[in-house]
């Protein structure tokens, strides 16, 4: 009786189904936690937006957050990723397949990292200068000139993650399983964050599809956005169980409790779980 649960346990908190795992989580926490942490959030919004500097502040750093937690994750996995998997004589598959190279490609990352860095700027340059920001170049050009250097730096450390090592990290900690664990912590921390703003979308107060095509219509969205929003910080992942069949079905099982409560018009209102 207790044979199949242990062996899913085993399963599910395998180094190598970290992705599942993941999957897993969002899936749990889309359903039970995540209204609301988003309904939360919303009000720290409109806090900040009233001039709340503790609620701009705690905006700022979550938008930091999304920007530094990728690259920590990514660099403390590395190793330890990469070792794994040339015990069994495999490789993350980032460049494989077309697919793969598509996927993958840095370009955007990046791009999604500029419009969080703008965010950060915005944020803490507005809390740091004021209004006096936009209106000094000789603060916002620097400013903006830093942000980008530190996104290529940073989308640099993302995506140097695929590549395997040369030689062993220096630093005794990146070659502890401590750095695993802490990274898959920041990579987890990073998807809850990304999930929160997937699933204001909830709070639109869309009413049901009026008929078959804006059904449609709105199914082939919520799809596309999905896929958007997961797939950044769900890669890291990706890159290992890209092949498996059931990689797909659980990153759409993931999302399928917000896409389900925006396609049937289930708004602020309530909850359909």
């Amino acid at each position: 009786m207790t044979a199949a649960p242990a062996n899913l346990k085993s399963i599910l908190f395998a180094q190598t189904n970290r992705g599942l795992l993941l999957d897993v989580v969002v899936f749990l926490a889309n359903v039970f936690l995540m209204h609301l942490l988003t309904r939360l959030f919303l009000d720290l919004v409109r806090q900040a937006t009233a001039g709340d500097e503790v609620a701009q502040y705690t905006l700022a750093f979550t938008s930091l957050g999304m920007w530094i937690l990728p690259a920590a994750g990514a660099v403390m996995k590395r190793w330890h990723v990469h070792r794994r998997l040339q015990g069994h004589d495999q490789k993350l598959a980032s460049s494989e397949s077309g697919l793969a190279g598509c996927l993958f490609n840095p370009i955007f990352y990046f791009c999604l990292n500029l419009v969080i860095l703008s965010a950060i700027l915005t944020g803490f340059g507005q809390l740091l200068f004021g209004k006096v920001l936009l209106d000094n170049g000789a603060i916002f050009i620097p400013l903006v000139f830093l942000g980008l250097i530190l996104t290529i730096v940073q989308t640099f450390l993302i995506y140097q993650y695929f590549s395997p090592p040369k030689k062993p990290p220096k630093s005794e900690f990146l070659r502890s399983p401590r750095s695993e664990m802490l990274g898959d912590i920041c990579l987890f921390l990073n998807m809850i964050l990304f999930q929160i703003g997937w699933n204001t979308l909830t709070f639109a107060g869309l009413g049901p599809p009026s008929g078959i095509l804006e059904f449609a219509g709105r199914l082939f969205f919520l799809c596309f956005i999905a896929l958007l929003i997961y797939f950044p910080p769900r890669m890291f992942y990706l890159a290992e169980d890209i092949h498996r069949r059931r990689t797909w079905v659980t990153m759409l099982l993931a999302n399928s409790p917000v896409i389900l409560r925006v396609l049937f018009g289930a708004g602020s209102g309530g909850m359909m779980y």
